[in-house]
C-alpha cells in the first residue's frame, strides 16, 4: 500500500468517526466509540499495522497523519463530554425546587439497645442512692471465687463454666468481683451497683459466652431481707412501668445466706397465667435473677465485722431484662450487628 493510499484511509477514518460521534448524547456510548477507534484492537490501531508496507522515506509523513487523527479523536471526545456536562448543569439550574418542603433528616447513630437498658437500670437504682462501681474483666481467682466463698473444687470453677487464663487468672464470670474490690478498698457503708460484661461457657438461644450483667450490693448496720425486697420491687415497677409483684424462691448461692431466686409477675399477662402467654408459658411468673443476704464468710475475706454489719446482694442479666422488656426471643440478635434489628430501638 502506498503512502498516499494509507493517508487517504486515515482521513476517511476521521470523517467516519465525526459522523458517528455527532448523534451521541450518552457518556458511555461516547467512550465505547472512542475505544472502537483508539483501543488496542480499534480501527486506527489496525490501520497502523500497514505502516510496514510504506516506503521508509514516506513513513514520517504517514506517522504525522496518524498523530493528527489520534489528536482529532481525543479532542472531539473531550469537547463532546464537556458540552454534555454544561448541558446537564444548565438543566440542573433550571429545576424547580420547592424550598417549603421539609428537609431530609440524615440518619444518626444511637446507643445500642443493651447500653440503653443498662443505663436505665443504673438510673433506677441511683434513685435509691446506689452508686456505680466498675472493675476489670480479667480477674484474680481470689476476687472472682475465693473471696466469694467459692472454694477450690466448687462446680462453678469447672472448665465448662469458666474461661481460665492461668490457674490464678480468669475472665470474670460475674461482676460480684467488683463487690469484693469495693469492700477491700473502703469501710462500710457500701451501696453500689456494678454493670459490666462477664464470660461463661454457654451458647444457646438464651445464653451467650459473653453477656452483660448488673449486680447490686448494700452493706450497713441493720440491713434486712425486707430492704432487699423493697429495692427489687421498686426497680421492677419502675423498669416495666407496671404494678407487678415479686416472689422469692429459696435457692443456693455460695456467697449469700439465705439465697433466693427472684420471680416477677409476667408483664404481658400480668400474672393471670394465661395458657397462651408466650412469655411466661402460662405460669404467670418469670425469673429475673438471684439475690440474698451476704454470707458472713464473705465479710471475713474483706475484713468487715459480721457481728456489726449485714448486707444484701442481687444480680440480673441485662440481656434478659431487655428481652422481657422488648420481646426479643434470641440473645444473638444483640451481637450480630444487624441494623434492621438495631434501628427498632
Amino acid at each position: 500500500m502506498s503512502a498516499d493510499e494509507l493517508i487517504a484511509r486515515i482521513e476517511d477514518l476521521g470523517t467516519q468517526f465525526a459522523r458517528e460521534m455527532e448523534p451521541l448524547v450518552d457518556e458511555q456510548e461516547i467512550r465505547n466509540l472512542q475505544a472502537r477507534y483508539m483501543g488496542k484492537k480499534g480501527q486506527v490501531s489496525q490501520l497502523m499495522k500497514q505502516m510496514g508496507e510504506v516506503p521508509a522515506e514516506a513513513r514520517r509523513t504517514v506517522g504525522e497523519a496518524f498523530n493528527r487523527i489520534k489528536d482529532h479523536i481525543t479532542e472531539a471526545v473531550a469537547a463532546k463530554l464537556h458540552a454534555l456536562d454544561n448541558a446537564a448543569q444548565v438543566a440542573d439550574l433550571g429545576r424547580v425546587v420547592d424550598v417549603s418542603l421539609p428537609g431530609r433528616r440524615p440518619r444518626v447513630g444511637h446507643h445500642h439497645l443493651l447500653s440503653q437498658v443498662s443505663e436505665e437500670m443504673v438510673a433506677i437504682f441511683a434513685e435509691l442512692g446506689f452508686e456505680v462501681a466498675v472493675g476489670p474483666q480479667v480477674e484474680t481467682d481470689f476476687n472472682c471465687f475465693e473471696a466469694l466463698a467459692i472454694p477450690k473444687g466448687h462446680p462453678a470453677r469447672e472448665m465448662q463454666d469458666t474461661f481460665y487464663i492461668t490457674d490464678e487468672t480468669v475472665l470474670r464470670t460475674h461482676t460480684s468481683s467488683v463487690q469484693i474490690r469495693t469492700m477491700l478498698s473502703q469501710p462500710p457503708p457500701v451501696k453500689i451497683v456494678s454493670p459490666g460484661v462477664v464470660y461463661r461457657r454457654d451458647d444457646d438461644p438464651t445464653h451467650s459466652p459473653m453477656f452483660t450483667q448488673i449486680e447490686g450490693l448494700l452493706v450497713d448496720e441493720g440491713v434486712r431481707f425486707s430492704d432487699l425486697k423493697g429495692v427489687l420491687l421498686h426497680f421492677v415497677r419502675r423498669f416495666f412501668g407496671k404494678s407487678l409483684e415479686l416472689r422469692f424462691r429459696p435457692s443456693y448461692f455460695p456467697f449469700v445466706e439465705p439465697g433466693a431466686e427472684v420471680d416477677m409477675q409476667c408483664s404481658f399477662c400480668m400474672g393471670r397465667a394465661n395458657v397462651g402467654c408466650r412469655l411466661c408459658k402460662g405460669t404467670g411468673w418469670i425469673e429475673i435473677g438471684g439475690c440474698g443476704m451476704v454470707d458472713p464468710e464473705v465479710f471475713g475475706h474483706v475484713h468487715y465485722d459480721s457481728e456489726r454489719y449485714t448486707g444484701f446482694a442481687f444480680g440480673m442479666g441485662v440481656e434478659r431484662m431487655a428481652m422481657l422488656r422488648h420481646g426479643v426471643n434470641d440473645i444473638k440478635f444483640y451481637y450480630e450487628g444487624d441494623v434492621r434489628f438495631l434501628r427498632q430501638f
